[in-house]
């Protein structure tokens, strides 16, 4: 059966909770932050730590604290909601060493994928060209502004404390998994 749509989905505080790394920081770096402390997406400014302390520590830690990570809330059931009609691709800043790690991530959590691309950069567009991508799932900001306009796609943004500077008409700002859901299942009534 052929798959009506190309949907595009960002992994870390996407279909991850975003949550994901603040127990790592908060033990590694002897903080007591929360998801809501994190205004920004650059993590240095919070911890008090220079970007070259901040890429090492994430060098280190980033493939123990991916196999553990927890799905966003019903990020699970939003994709098998779309997995038998439209095709399911994920595009990742994680570098490609990580690919292994990653697919055994997604197995393991029982997660629907037709194709898994981890390009090493937050620079998406080119990925998102090249996938032919109908609509893209973000939580960083800037790559969801990128996308909507360069791409000329919707692109569903992931409220959280660090993404919440204003966003161009096809940046479609949602809180949960849940409203993602109605929000597509009303675009493509219109499709």
């Amino acid at each position: 059966m052929k798959k009506s749509k190309i949907f595009g989905f960002d992994i870390d505080g996407t279909v991850t909770d975003p949550a994901t790394f603040v127990p790592y920081l908060n033990k590694h770096f002897k903080k007591n932050i929360t998801l809501e402390d994190i205004t920004e997406y650059d993590l240095t400014q919070v911890l008090g730590v220079t970007s070259e302390q901040f890429w090492k520590w994430l060098s280190e830690h980033e493939g123990h604290i991916y196999s553990k990570a927890n799905l966003a809330v019903h990020a699970k059931n939003a994709l098998y909601t779309w997995k038998d009609s439209h095709k399911i691709v994920y595009i990742s800043a994680r570098g490609d060493h990580l690919y292994d790690l990653t697919e055994q991530w997604f197995q393991s959590k029982q997660v629907p994928y037709d194709q898994i691309t981890l390009i090493g950069s937050h620079d998406k567009i080119n990925a998102v060209k090249d996938q032919q991508l109908d609509i893209f799932f973000e939580d960083k900001h800037d790559n969801a502004c990128d996308i909507a306009e360069e791409c000329e796609i919707p692109v569903l943004l992931f409220d959280t404390p660090y993404n919440r500077l204003s966003v161009p008409r096809n940046v479609i700002r949602v809180q949960n998994w849940k409203e993602a859901t109605h929000w597509v299942n009303q675009w493509l009534k219109h499709e």
